[in-house]
């Protein structure tokens, strides 16, 4: 073994033990907590009077919040149950989950870069967009309205889209468009391995900095834990590649595990854009096969819509502070850093976002991207999904690594079945979390029941996060059918509408429903009875 294979199998060991560690930490910090709260009610009944006081009041405050009722029980059942576990963990984790130092630094970060997505020119096009999308479809227009609104990302009618039906054609085109970087390329992934698939894409980079290009990489520390050697961070800066980490993992309380990046996003200059399901590993391209055949999906944005792109890659790089601006040696996420390291400035980002004189290829057609955040009270990712099932005329299909579904979202798919709608919820042949997959298969039943088909591709692991209706819309991103995408993940997703991609989308699902197990009628008719096991992980899924 080469001591350069060595060195790397080294690395990446110790950032396994790196996050073992941290982990372990943080457990003893909650056993500590738990511990005081039990030895303190053995000395005094009246100090476990006051625990049982503040255990019912914390129930009363999460029956009464904004959580929806998926989120609430198995806080609910958790505290009642066991009061001073219950207390305890919900004091560490639930009250961390988002941290107000990080919306305030959010919301701080958002009202410097949403607007310049509403500047006057981009304005009226997208008000334009808006206004024949509603000749279109005025149920889309609904949805787009409501992205808009709420996110702060418009629609897009001067842009082109193109759907890819494998990471690997993905990437290949990605790569592609960054040998044509003039400017600038922007990276951020949840995941990024040190290996073959990322070296392709490696030295195109450090290429491109050579000849003085502005290199941006970003990856999520937890994502990529067991992927990357611990000079990764020097390797690219010693490539002239500016890198940042999103919230790095360290033992304490303050490790923020809920709350990762877990966006995929490539910007070439603002006039190309990438997004899709895949990370950069080996696995994601046919290079290994831990779970059989890998399928993962994809698009490419041309246009002025790729600057939805941009601003969504420049909230999390503002967000992750680099306080000693040396990239690697002490960054951090937002929990010690002082407002006063927020500094945006228009003029500096106004480079990132250049009027462009893009000629359309396809007429007609509607892109929106968006991203979604975990530091505001509004589910974008979820909301979106439930709108167009909702929007549901002849069929709604939908593919996901996972499926661990609020009541909201299982009433809406049901509900749509049961209006004539064909509804099918395509997910993994062969898992890549053992338990994971347990707890998915627990919601077939209450599906089938209802209507819904669900299939399972047979070849693998499908990890492509995608859905397609009336073959007039569809979406492609990042966001899974699970809490944690939908409630804890940083997100991004696309929503493209009345153009040539929504039918290649559907065309792919044709083929992925060839290759798979329709087992809705293996799921209906069981009564509806789960195993305890199943029980209790889908009751305690939604808090971790």
């Amino acid at each position: 073994m080469s001591a350069t294979t060595y060195e790397k199998k080294a690395s990446i060991k110790n950032g396994v033990g790196r996050m073992i560690f941290s982990l372990l930490v943080f457990m003893l910090e909650v056993i500590f907590i738990i511990l005081i709260f039990s030895k303190l009610n053995e000395y005094a009944v009246w100090i476990n009077a006051v625990t049982r006081v503040v255990a019912l009041l914390l129930v009363l405050v999460l029956y009464g919040g904004n959580l929806n009722s998926s989120m609430k029980m198995p806080w609910i059942v958790l505290i009642l149950f066991a009061p001073i576990v219950g207390v305890g963990i919900y004091l560490v984790v639930g009250l961390n989950s988002k941290p107000y130092k990080m919306r305030i630094r959010y919301a701080k970060i958002n009202e410097a870069l949403k607007p310049l997505l509403n500047k006057e020119d981009i304005k009226t096009k997208s008000k334009n967009a808006f206004e024949n999308l509603k000749k279109t479809s005025k149920g889309l227009a609904s949805i787009s309205n409501y992205i808009y609104r709420n996110s702060g990302y418009p629609v897009y009618n001067d842009s082109d889209i193109k759907y890819f039906q494998s990471a690997k054609e993905g990437l290949e085109a990605q790569i592609s468009a960054m040998e044509s970087a003039q400017k600038y390329i922007f990276f951020e992934y949840h995941a990024i391995e040190d290996d073959k698939a990322w070296d392709k894409v490696f030295q195109v980079m450090k290429r491109k900095a050579s000849e003085g290009v502005e290199v941006r990489v970003f990856y999520d520390d937890m994502g990529s834990i067991g992927f990357i050697t611990t000079d990764f961070i020097d390797r690219l800066d010693a490539a002239g590649i500016d890198c940042r980490v999103f919230n790095p993992f360290a033992p304490g309380l303050n490790i923020f595990l809920n709350n990762r990046d877990h966006r995929k996003i490539t910007v070439i200059d603002g006039i190309i854009g990438f997004t899709g399901g895949y990370n950069i590993a080996n696995e994601y391209f046919g290079i290994t096969h831990p779970f059989g055949e890998w399928k993962d999906t994809g698009v490419m944005i041309e246009g002025e819509a790729v600057k939805s792109l941009t601003i969504a890659f420049l909230e999390n790089w503002n967000a992750a502070v680099d306080k000693n601006s040396k990239g690697h040696q002490d960054l951090d996420i937002l929990n010690t850093a002082k407002e006063s390291t927020l500094e945006i400035s228009h003029e500096d980002i106004d480079k990132y976002l250049p009027e462009t004189s893009y000629d359309k290829k396809e007429s007609g057609g509607y892109i929106q991207p968006y991203a979604d955040s975990p530091m505001n009270d509004e589910n974008i990712g979820e909301n979106v999904y439930i709108s167009i099932i909702n929007n549901a005329k002849d069929y709604c299909w939908l593919i996901t690594p996972y499926l661990i579904i609020t009541d909201e979202m299982i009433h809406a798919l049901g509900l749509a079945a049961k209006r004539g709608v064909d509804v099918r919820v395509v997910t993994p042949g062969i898992p890549d979390k053992k338990i994971v997959y347990s707890v998915t298969r627990s919601y077939y039943n209450t599906l089938t029941r209802n209507g819904v088909h669900v299939y399972e591709w047979k070849p693998g692991f499908c990890h492509c996060k995608m859905s397609v209706s009336d073959d007039i819309v569809a979406t492609c991103g990042t966001i899974n059918l699970d809490y944690r995408s939908l409630y804890h993940h940083f997100e991004n997703g696309c929503v493209y509408m009345d153009c040539n991609a929504v039918i290649d989308t559907k065309k792919d699902f044709e083929y992925i429903f060839k290759q798979s197990e329709d087992v809705t009628v293996k799921y209906t008719g069981l009564g509806g009875v789960l195993k305890v096991r199943q029980l209790i992980l889908r009751l305690f899924a939604a808090l971790f």
